[in-house]
């Protein structure tokens, strides 16, 4: 009876992480107690119990009594399930850190989020908010634009349909989608991601696409840096970051 009810609970607790997880993923507003009880047909009070013992796994987090999101071990359980390629990435980023005296980061995406899977090790100062599981828009980052690099115009339409612009990005940011294809558009001709500008102050991201064997895209390879800090062409850079990318495609070669 007892296995019975650990069995129950853990079902329970699995449908509710997974109930917050897929409303983000759809962009919909956090949940707290009594609103995931209405949706998931589940006791208030048993909500609650479970929830909170997910937070303290840091599968979900909880501020000031809030609304439920998705917790910093949530993604880094799911990273973890992908070994091979992120493993080979640790020591990479940190080439392209020495070879170009920049930040570097390895992103997936998650509907129209990017989600930060590793970070080089210059970006692990006090009070930094880069960790593995930070958060981040596709549409107005070097990362994201790069993990949509396949798309055409109408899926990424879709993709961005529910999408609501106002105050995010920096200012170089699009706030349309015909401005985000155009700067793919411009980007893909160029052969790499320049955004300048269009998240943070100051900072220049450039980024590609990783690809598994079959040709599909499966992350992004980003370096950030100031535009003083790259120079005036930044296809030197896009060069070294491409040819990373490569290897990372391939790892062991």
């Amino acid at each position: 009876m007892e296995s019975t009810a650990e069995a129950s609970s853990m079902a329970q607790g699995l449908r509710i992480l997974r109930h917050v997880v897929e409303r983000e993923k759809r962009g919909q507003a956090p949940l707290g107690v009594s609103q995931l009880a209405a949706e998931l047909g589940m006791e208030q009070s048993r909500v609650s119990r479970l929830a909170q013992e997910l937070c303290g796994l840091e599968l979900l987090e909880r501020f000031d009594r809030g609304p439920f999101r998705t917790g910093p071990r949530f993604f880094s359980l799911a990273s973890a399930l992908n070994t091979g390629w992120v493993r080979e990435a640790k020591p990479l980023l940190e080439e392209l850190v020495a070879g170009l005296g920049v930040r570097a980061r390895l992103s997936i995406r998650d509907g129209y989020r990017v989600i930060l899977l590793r970070a080089s090790s210059n970006e692990a100062v006090p009070g930094s908010f880069v960790v593995p599981g930070m958060v981040t828009p596709v549409w107005c980052t070097g990362a994201g634009r790069a993990l949509l690099w396949d798309f055409d115009r109408s899926a990424l339409a879709d993709l961005l349909a529910d999408v609501n612009y106002i105050g995010i990005g920096g200012p170089g940011a699009a706030h349309t989608t015909d401005g985000i294809w155009d700067l793919l558009v411009r980007d893909r001709t160029a052969g790499f991601i320049a955004a300048e500008e269009e998240f943070e102050h100051g900072v220049v991201e450039l980024a590609v696409p990783v690809r598994d064997a079959g040709g599909s895209i499966m992350g992004a390879l980003s370096v950030l840096g100031s535009r003083g800090e790259f120079g005036a062409d930044f296809a030197s850079a896009a060069a070294v970051l491409s040819s990373a990318a490569a290897r990372l495609s391939a790892p062991g070669t």
